[in-house]
């Protein structure tokens, strides 16, 4: 991108960063594409959409036949409630009494994950003046040791269904824990505590069954059951790490040049003197910095590129500025105001994970509100 090519609008920001909300519902429609009929595929849009922006990505994903979300707090839910009228949306940390009659009034759907819940949540139906009984998911752990009702809890459950009072189960889940490896014992272990579980509650009209998140969709169709919840696939991340990505990429991030540096003399760059350049390298230092979300874990690490040619992260990322070797790139298309491809189809999100030594989950989630968002395709 040069120059010109920059969008328009908050044209003093550091980097643009570009979502294609076309990606991200055709990303929906392939994993929908692979289940069988009956199973119904939702979305996952905690965290501000995975930190690409609740509106714009709720209405495309909405546009494109999802009709059920899952978010992670009851203010996410009520947010996402101005957004879709009409959704279905469950809020997987379940509901505060505080909390519960707001909850009640938004419509949203609590996945009660403790029997405290479920007395909240009771609690809260025999408070309101209901013609029906209030809708909620049910969370049980089969392995996670996370959110989700332990097995005494269940069993407890079990004998006294009285504590559903006032409450219509639409549902019942668990998480996996290790559906990124498609080979650990552990993702048929949780699915067969899932099956006993299930078999446990039947009495409870407990509703669609729900297991799998992006990557367990992967791990084959006894994994879907009736509802799978994808959430980082939608937003491009590949679903099975080491495997070709079929997923569609959404995420674009481009840095723009400050200042370029002709290394006379070996000299250090950056804090810490953590990389030295030697006679006759060319130094660009580009707006973008862990204040940003550019990770830190990314100094002299991190590639990039100015057009087809690779160029490399040297010295530490600070707060707002990295440093960029980009000796072997025509000056002119590196003076100050062009921009460097940090993240984009040669150098993807899972691509700056594993430089960074993390997922790219932390990479999408870290994205921070200086960067121009520019967004692309319907409803953009």
């Amino acid at each position: 991108m040069s120059r010109s090519d920059a969008p328009t609008g908050r044209i003093g920001a550091g980097g643009v960063l570009t979502i294609d909300l076309d990606a991200i519902a055709a990303n929906w429609k392939l994993l929908a594409g692979r289940l069988a009929v009956g199973t119904t595929c939702g979305a996952v849009v905690k965290a501000d959409a995975y930190g690409l922006g609740l509106a714009p990505v709720a209405r495309a994903l909405h546009a494109a036949g999802c009709r059920t979300f899952f978010v992670a707090l009851s203010d996410e839910g009520l947010t996402l409630r101005g957004i879709l009228p009409d959704a279905e949306i469950c809020v997987f940390n379940g509901v505060e009494a505080a909390y519960a009659r707001d909850m009640a009034a938004a419509r949203l759907t609590p996945v009660l994950n403790h029997l405290g819940q479920i007395a909240d949540w009771s609690t809260a139906a025999g408070a309101e003046p209901l013609a029906a009984p209030l809708s909620a998911m049910l969370h049980v752990d089969t392995g996670m040791t996370r959110l989700g009702l332990s097995e005494a809890e269940v069993k407890t459950l079990a004998g006294d269904p009285g504590r559903l009072k006032g409450i219509r189960l639409t549902g019942i889940m668990s998480h996996l824990s290790c559906a990124d490896q498609p080979g650990h014992a552990m993702n048929g272990d949780q699915r067969s505590r899932f099956d006993a579980v299930r078999a446990q509650l039947a009495g409870l009209a407990a509703g669609r069954a729900s297991l799998a998140n992006s990557s367990g969709m992967f791990l084959g169709a006894d994994y879907h059951y009736d509802l799978v919840r994808p959430g980082a696939a939608l937003y491009g991340v590949a679903p099975q790490p080491g495997s070709p990505n079929p997923m569609g990429q959404v995420v674009a991030l481009k840095g723009k040049i400050v200042q370029t540096r002709r290394i006379d003399t070996p000299c250090s760059v950056g804090y810490g003197a953590t990389h030295r350049a030697e006679h006759g390298r060319l130094i660009a230092t580009v707006a973008v910095g862990y204040a940003d979300g550019f990770l830190r874990s990314l100094s002299g690490a991190a590639s990039a590129h100015v057009g087809q040619t690779i160029v490399r992260v040297v010295g530490r990322v600070s707060m707002d500025l990295i440093t960029v070797d980009v000796t072997d790139v025509p000056e002119q298309d590196v003076r100050p105001g062009a921009f460097v491809d940090l993240i984009g189809p040669r150098h993807t999100i899972d691509d700056a994970a594993r430089e960074a030594g993390t997922i790219a989950y932390e990479i999408l989630t870290a994205f921070g509100p200086r960067f121009a968002r520019h967004y692309t395709g319907t409803g953009a």
